[in-house]
């Protein structure tokens, strides 16, 4: 619900056909398994009617496994369904009242500061902030690590990173004063998605846990 604390360290979004035969459930549950705090359901190739089959299927799941939930941008399937929350890009906020009316979780893609503090004012939850370019959505525009840092410094928001996110940078993200990171083809397309959920979380946790001691000791 908004206003309470969420825990999204690691928070997968799910693609399908990187992986023969792994689809969107798959990935999901995969992520579950790896122990990622959030799952969200991005599957713009699905008509409403496909797209709530699955999410039906996953959010009673997800639930009980105390990962939370959220719908990429379809208001409608995140109410029908029993997600705990909607994502949104800059694009859909005219779903925002619809969002906030049926007490979901509010995320909202920001590329600035500006966008980052109306979505605060508009109720949002969390933020998304495209990072680095990334073939999973060329329409996204990178702000970089800076840009990262302007926004997290902008508002009060968790704030995740997503864009071209792996093990090799997450640390980055982190680094930049994110709460999270946000990855799709890191989980979705490798060979062990559960091991590769599991080295993120582990990741994560370890370079929050060295943020927080060097706060501490100035």
């Amino acid at each position: 619900m908004p206003g309470r604390n969420l825990a999204l360290d690691v928070y997968v979004v799910t693609s399908a056909g990187r992986v023969p035969g792994r689809g969107h459930a798959d990935v999901a549950l995969a992520a579950a398994s790896g122990g990622a705090d959030a799952v969200q359901l991005r599957a713009p190739e699905l008509s409403d009617d496909d797209l709530l089959a699955v999410a039906r299927e996953l959010a009673p799941y997800l639930r009980t496994r105390g990962v939370l939930f959220v719908v990429n941008d379809r208001v409608g399937v995140a109410l029908q369904s029993g997600a705990e929350g909607v994502h949104l890009g800059q694009d859909d906020l005219s779903d925002l009242e619809s969002a906030r009316g049926g007490r979901l979780v509010l995320g909202i893609s920001v590329e600035s500061p500006d966008q980052a503090r109306v979505a605060e004012k508009s109720g949002a939850d969390y933020l998304g902030v495209t990072v680095w370019a990334t073939a999973t959505k060329p329409e996204a525009r990178p702000v970089g690590l800076e840009g990262l840092r302007a926004v997290v410094a902008a508002t009060a928001l968790p704030v995740v990173g997503i864009g071209g996110v792996d093990p090799s940078n997450a640390a980055q993200v982190i680094g930049a004063g994110a709460t999270g990171v946000a990855v799709v083809s890191a989980v979705g397309a490798a060979p062990d998605p559960v091991a590769a959920t599991r080295a993120l979380v582990e990741l994560v946790g370890a370079e929050k846990h060295a943020r927080q001691s060097n706060e501490e000791a100035r």
